[in-house]
């Protein structure tokens, strides 16, 4: 089955893109989600039409992207965990937790946009990748620090008589 994607779809091709893919694959996923239309004439010339507009869109949406950038990359996020004693957190840091932190920056950023392979879950500091475009990719330093224990001091032991009484009363 031939379909034009409406939309970029990973491991499969970009907007616009004439592929060829399995007709379950095509008819149970694709255009159910409207991600493809099926290949015929009228929807080619229809597709010719989206793509002189996508070329534009994406334009400014590679330079919104690239804008973005400059302002991600010196940007420092730090994040407090409860850790053990071998440096490992008894948490994690997730790509949800980065993302909530940016929004509070005033950066909206999908979390599905952060690269994390897996959640952090070590103290140090780390390089995130924010895909924000096809080629655009924001590094983002993430610093995940141990969370400093305020446990109260023990009690210290009165060393004479005549002060605990008067402790007492």
């Amino acid at each position: 089955m031939e379909v034009i994607l409406k939309e970029d779809v990973t491991n499969l091709g970009h907007r616009g893109d004439v592929v060829k893919v399995a007709d379950g694959y095509g008819r149970n996923f694709l255009l159910p989600r409207k991600l493809a239309l099926q290949a015929t004439l009228a929807n080619k010339a229809v597709i010719e039409q989206m793509k002189t507009a996508a070329a534009r869109r994406s334009a400014s949406e590679k330079a919104q992207a690239e804008e973005l950038v400059t302002k991600l990359e010196p940007l420092v996020l730090s994040f407090t965990r409860k850790s053990g004693e071998a440096g490992h957190l008894f948490g994690s840091v997730t790509s949800a937790d980065i993302a909530a932190d940016l929004a509070t920056k005033g950066f909206e950023v999908d979390r599905r946009k952060i690269q994390l392979d897996e959640p952090l879950r070590s103290l140090g500091d780390f390089s995130v990748a924010i895909k924000l475009y096809r080629d655009v990719t924001a590094h983002l330093k993430v610093k995940v620090l141990s969370e400093a224990t305020t446990e109260a001091p023990a009690a210290e032991p009165v060393a004479e008589p005549a002060a605990a009484e008067a402790l007492a009363e």
